[in-house]
């Protein structure tokens, strides 16, 4: 229903049409040649008083959703000659990548399920019925999982909420949150105990078994069952169906990513993944291929495999970029490299990011915000200028730049899109845009002044040949050109198949020994840096036993959010669904002394926010949900969202370098200690009607 009325979106009163420059607290329509030039010296100023380092940028998901936006983004940074990259990953997946990088070699090997084999699929923290999946694209989520019950396979759900993808397919397993780190070492003991190992593919194709084992052998399903809540036999249960099947897939998302030690838990996935079998296995995990083999190109060029490491806190970069728990102290403390431009690229952190008030007090601190955008979000309402960007619809494009490159389809295709739109008002397509900066900044893309010379020289050709009202490169070239080098022929005749060209299946049998990216070709098991954060799990686990009592919150997603950015479309935010709602299981609540409607305080380490609660038995006791991406109050321009009623979730997740995760950089946004109690003062009679969808 989002794909579906998202033009709605598109088309809101509020769009950004036109170049703004915010004077005091006051937006004013500028020229693109004023915005330009102004951004273009303050760029030049700060890069010869203060160094390269001083400009950065936020690369936000949707830049994620086309294939030229992160290329020419990336290109005006290494114009600029910055290190200082941030990116939404490190909100919810820099994880997978961090690990994939250790074990496999390259960030983005990114293993999947073959949903259409496999016989017993194990979904922890993820919610596919409702968001589909992480990174993989799988039509029809809810046929696919029912169909691997009909052929005889088991589906489980390890989730603390009875989640819709729980309710509709396979066996739901409560879990305490932030503890799935334990439930997977047991899973692996367990494996490893019961003779699920697969030792001599282990010897060919992986290093590191023995200190696996070592690592797998204090944490027994009984022992952990103290900290998730998941009985022994079950967990058993589980391995023995896993272990049985032919072919099986443990797979895991955002609720496993975020939890705290989401770098630890997917590392000891991927390791049961692979030493039972069933990686690069027919019903098992499998590696796609994109339209180019990503890895080796990633090798020769170094794309994602930066090893520098930010200022504060000496974070590894991951995919060549900075964690954003740090970028608040990145801009508040003085020194060499400190942040004073920020570009922000189709995010939103000031909502998204953890700690979101520190960060807008951070943000109000800059010398320079641009924020490159669609509507007036909270980001941009701080920026000094806000420059309008096109959106899929009115753009020719390869959408999604995972299945090009990776192969993350289960069943892979290639598909173009034309526009079917024309935009209104000066918006520019980010390529463009980002072309017409690095001009304006003295700055070539790519730091090549030849190329920079052919753009603009296709640019003018391109925009003077079709009457553009704005300037354009030549998009529809310029991926027909990625489609050629890459065997796949014109983007003018893949557009003429408009439900996509299906591409070959997945194979198995494809990968190991074939593609694995590491220096030996083999499977690093026990990678150096994880191990050494593994070795902190004690102290973890004696933490979670010592606050066994409290409250944890998670996140949750409608089916009618997204992220931040559909809250601006009235039908979205109609009647009940105005505000976000603190979920609690009846036990709870009632403790508490709360009723369903009340108003409620819920308080972390960090912060504290007021929100209705709704009374919801799915959920385990001892869990309370809390929806993200509201909180629109600060966003005049949002003339829809600006008067819902919801809270941002963020403002309760702690930031700084003592507070992430040491080798994915992330910061922990679910399964955070709170505090809930019934809301005091006047407003404690309060009390919402409604049910949220």
């Amino acid at each position: 229903m989002k794909g579906l009325k998202q033009h709605r979106l598109f088309e809101s009163p509020d769009r950004v049409r036109h170049p703004m420059k915010r004077i005091g607290r006051t937006f004013h329509r500028v020229s693109w040649e004023q915005a330009l030039a102004e951004i273009g010296a303050k760029v030049k100023q700060l890069r010869r008083d203060d160094g390269p380092d001083s400009i950065a940028m936020y690369v936000g998901t949707a830049a994620g959703f086309s294939l030229l936006h992160p290329i020419f983004a990336q290109g005006f940074m290494t114009g600029v000659g910055s290190r200082s990259l941030y990116a939404s990953a490190t909100q919810d997946c820099s994880n997978k990548f961090a690990v994939a990088r250790e074990v496999y070699g390259f960030p983005f090997t990114q293993p999947f399920p073959d949903v259409d084999h496999t016989g017993c699929l194990i979904v922890v923290g993820a919610n596919p019925v409702v968001y589909k999946w992480s990174f993989l694209q799988v039509p029809n989520s809810l046929k696919r999982l029912r169909a691997i019950e009909a052929r005889g396979g088991r589906v489980f759900v390890v989730d603390p909420r009875r989640t819709e993808t729980a309710k509709a397919a396979g066996t739901h397993v409560f879990i305490r949150p932030g503890t799935d780190v334990f439930f997977y070492l047991a899973f692996l003991n367990e494996l490893l105990g019961s003779g699920g190992v697969d030792r001599a593919r282990a010897a060919r194709h992986t290093k590191g078994l023995d200190a696996i084992e070592a690592l797998a052998a204090p944490w027994t399903p009984e022992r952990t069952a103290a900290a998730t809540r998941i009985p022994a036999e079950t967990l058993r249960e589980m391995v023995r169906a896993y272990r049985e099947a032919d072919g099986a897939a443990l797979y895991s998302s955002t609720g496993v990513n975020m939890g705290g030690h989401g770098a630890l838990a997917f590392w000891i996935q991927e390791v049961v993944n692979a030493v039972s079998g069933n990686l690069d296995r027919r019903g098992g995990t499998l590696v796609g291929r994109g339209v180019l083999d990503f890895a080796k190109l990633g090798r020769r060029s170094g794309f994602g495999l930066s090893r520098e490491r930010s200022r504060i806190g000496g974070f590894a970069a991951v995919n060549d970029a900075f964690p954003g728990g740090v970028l608040a102290d990145e801009i508040l403390t003085p020194g060499e490299r400190q942040v004073k431009a920020l570009f922000c690229t189709g995010g939103n952190p000031i909502l998204t990011m953890a700690n979101s008030e520190r960060l807008r007090a951070a943000f109000e601190r800059l010398e320079l915000l641009v924020a490159i955008d669609i509507l007036p979000t909270e980001t941009a309402t701080l920026a000094h200028y806000v420059l309008p960007a096109t959106t899929p619809i009115e753009r020719w494009d390869l959408p999604f730049a995972f299945p090009l490159l990776m192969g993350m389809q289960s069943r892979p295709y290639l598909q173009a899109t034309r526009p079917v739109v024309r935009p209104e008002g000066e918006p520019r397509d980010e390529a463009t845009l980002y072309l017409d900066l690095a001009r304006a900044c003295g700055t070539p893309l790519f730091g090549s002044r030849a190329v920079q010379r052919v753009l603009e020289w296709a640019k003018a050709l391109y925009t003077r040949r079709h009457g553009k009202a704005q300037p354009s490169l030549p998009q529809e070239f310029l991926m027909s050109a990625v489609l050629r080098l890459t065997g796949n022929g014109s983007f003018r005749k893949l557009v003429r198949e408009p439900h996509g060209r299906p591409l070959p299946p997945h194979r198995p049998d494809d990968y190991l020994g074939r593609r694995v990216a590491t220096e030996d070709g083999r499977i690093d098991l026990a990678p150096r840096a994880l191990l050494e954060q593994a070795s902190r799990l004690e102290a973890a686990f004696e933490r979670e036993a010592a606050n066994q009592g409290r409250l944890k919150l998670i996140t949750r997603r409608h089916v009618k959010t997204h992220n931040s950015w559909t809250h601006n479309e009235p039908d979205f935010v109609a009647g009940p669904r105005h505000t976000n709602y603190l979920y609690m299981h009846p036990e709870d609540a009632r403790a508490a002394g709360i009723g369903h409607g009340d108003l409620a305080d819920v308080s972390s380490d960090v912060g504290r926010v007021r929100v209705p609660v709704h009374w919801l038995s799915d959920l385990q006791p001892g869990t309370v949900a809390l929806p993200h991406g509201w909180g629109h109050q600060q966003a005049p321009g949002l003339s829809v969202a600006s008067k819902t009623s919801g809270v941002n979730v963020n403002l309760l997740a702690a930031d700084g370098a003592d507070r992430l995760e040491p080798v994915s950089g992330m910061a922990q946004l679910t399964g955070i200690l709170v505090e809930v109690r019934r809301a005091a003062g006047p407003q404690a009679t309060d009390r919402w009607s409604g049910i949220a969808n």
